[in-house]
């Protein structure tokens, strides 16, 4: 069995692991739920240009006092930083379909062995559509996919393939949740991180996915 966390543990963690893995200068994308959280962490003496789908350039962290003239694509309010701009839809999606981004977060339904991402609809449900993903995980340079490890019904997240809709193939190059990071590297994806309320062993039976455990694999960092 994994250990149960906390809800906002499992999310803050996620989103903490990720914000100290973004590099000085970065343009990033952040998408819905878990990766609006990013923005609280970036790490003090660093600059990232955060980009909203909806149209904002230069997001800051939640502000201590919501205006509601000023929200990213998940609806949360965002803080406008120096320099920041609110732009039109077609200048933000050129952004992306141009490659202008270094990097994109993402939530996860699915992410597989080969890095083939699932995020956007369950057959049979109600879904409100694609909305930019499928722009975002083409786009930009790198996608960090965020989630929790296992679903509400136990089922694992990080599986051997995808049985979902794709949102993009082998587009995932870096995955985090509350117990591990795992890397796309060569083609294969590697367990790098792990955290310290689980072994080994828990995590593989509760994963899927094939996976290589990195021969530097480490503590998984940000846990405090």
């Amino acid at each position: 069995m994994l250990p149960v966390l906390d809800e906002e543990v499992v999310r803050h963690r996620i989103a903490k692991r990720i914000a100290l893995d973004l590099e000085d200068g970065a343009v990033v994308n952040l998408g819905i739920g878990i990766p609006t959280l990013v923005s609280d962490y970036v790490p003090e003496g660093v600059s990232v240009l955060i980009q909203t789908e909806n149209g904002v350039v230069g997001a800051g962290p939640k502000p201590e006092k919501e205006d509601l003239r000023f929200i990213g694509a998940g609806g949360r309010c965002v803080s406008l930083l120096p320099g920041s701009s609110l732009v039109a839809s077609d200048t933000s999606f050129g952004l992306i379909r141009g490659g202008h981004l270094d990097a994109t977060v993402l939530g996860a339904l699915e992410v597989d062995s080969h890095g083939n991402l699932a995020n956007w609809m369950i057959p049979g449900k109600m879904v409100p559509g694609m909305g930019g993903a499928m722009d975002l995980v083409t786009g930009a340079k790198t996608v960090y996919v965020a989630t929790t490890h296992v679903d509400k019904k136990g089922r694992p997240k990080l599986v051997k393939e995808c049985t979902l809709p794709l949102t993009g193939a082998e587009v995932a190059g870096v995955v985090v949740t509350e117990f591990c990071v795992v890397r796309k590297t060569d083609g294969k994806m590697v367990l790098t991180e792990i955290a310290p309320e689980v072994t080994l062993e828990q995590l593989k039976e509760h994963t899927t996915m094939d996976f290589e455990v990195s021969p530097d694999l480490c503590p998984m960092k940000g846990i405090d």
